[in-house]
């Protein structure tokens, strides 16, 4: 840690100091972060771009178990940068997950901040690379862009972890990588949708934030496909994981009088918007009805949709990756080599038809 290694550098100049005249020593300055009662959190603070509706949330910083900021040498600084909380199910369960695992009690000072702005995401990276945390973890809004500041990183001595979602920049500029194979779980979905043997395919498409890791791959399994086999793809719009744009963009398909058979949906909460549209209008959906329905992330309350036959298809992303970024702290800290560079989370996709109580309980989140 970096705070270990300023204590060190002053205690050895001052032995050397008794012996040898003209050395200096610098001071490292504590957090100047504020602090609240035990176990709380600072509330993270609400920003809305006027012109694209999404949200982001300004960096919020652990509060100190004892009511003060912490400087102490033995917690490991570090600054986590993830999507919008808000942004799905998904997101609250991973965040939630983080902050439950990076307390001052497992010996971490952890910094939380929030947006859906691959911008923004970079501008809270440079602080919390200026603020000389041990440890950068990142969720990044979207796959490019993040060269620059990953090398500073490196040059600055934090260690960057990536979790969620991938990048595109070179190995060398973070530790280790623990994600979900989004191309996979797309490809899953997409074979599902292909076995079921449609007399036509006529989809809407429901894509994720434009960029992100989890659209690329979800999104790129249903285009390839719908080329090599002619699948009528009637509209392919992004809802930025929002139920409410998804209900709007189903409704203005429903209004066109287009005909459709899928609803290919990139996480479960566009899903649940698609499927509000189809209820307004009368039309059925799930095993053996009108409109197929494809979903992401296995909600809890979509497995149990899922059980009763309203959709057909949910592909999991495990949203609980804390534990497994922990460890490599752990062995990075231990000074022992990473025997992977890439971690890939094991993930299942769910049949409406063959689903069970036992898998709702285990795979819901």
């Amino acid at each position: 840690m970096k705070m270990k290694k300023v204590l060190a550098m002053a205690v050895s100049t001052l032995l050397c100091g008794t012996m040898l005249a003209g050395c200096g020593s610098t001071n490292e300055s504590s957090n100047s972060g504020s602090s609240s009662n035990s176990d709380s959190t600072t509330e993270a603070e609400k920003k809305t771009d006027a012109a694209t509706d999404a949200e982001t949330t300004i960096a919020d910083k652990e509060s100190d178990d004892n009511g003060g900021g912490s400087s102490s040498g033995d917690l490991i600084k570090i600054g986590i940068i993830n999507n919008d909380p808000n942004e799905s199910g998904y997101r609250t369960a991973n965040v939630n997950d983080l902050k439950a695992t990076f307390t001052k009690e497992n010996g971490f000072d952890a910094s939380f901040a929030y947006s859906l702005k691959n911008e923004e995401q970079i501008n809270y990276a440079q602080k919390f690379i200026q603020d000389e945390v041990d440890y950068l973890l990142l969720s990044a809004a979207d796959t490019a862009g993040w060269d620059s500041v990953l090398k500073d990183a490196k040059d600055a001595g934090t260690r960057v972890i990536l979790f969620d979602r991938t990048i595109d920049a070179d190995e060398s500029l973070y530790e280790a990588s623990i994600v979900s194979d989004m191309a996979k779980e797309g490809q899953q979905a997409v074979e599902w949708l292909e076995s079921q043997d449609l007399a036509s395919y006529d989809i809407i498409h429901l894509q994720g934030v434009i960029g992100s890791a989890a659209q690329k791959g979800r999104s790129g399994a249903l285009t390839e496909t719908a080329e090599a086999k002619g699948w009528n793809i009637l509209t392919q719009q992004t809802a930025e994981w929002n139920a409410e744009k998804a209900q709007q963009i189903v409704q203005s398909v429903i209004d066109s009088g287009k005909k459709f058979n899928v609803i290919y949906a990139e996480n479960d909460d566009m899903a649940k918007g698609a499927v509000a549209a189809l209820d307004r209008a009368n039309i059925s959906h799930g095993v053996d009805k009108d409109v197929v329905i494809i979903g992401f992330d296995c909600n809890k309350w979509a497995l149990e949709e899922l059980q009763k036959g309203n959709w057909n298809y949910d592909g999991q992303c495990n949203p609980f990756q804390s534990t497994y970024i922990k460890e490599v702290i752990d062995k990075l800290e231990n000074g022992e080599t990473l025997s992977q560079k890439t971690i890939i989370m094991d993930e299942k996709g769910f049949d409406a038809k063959t689903i069970t109580a036992e898998d709702v309980d285990n795979y819901g989140i």
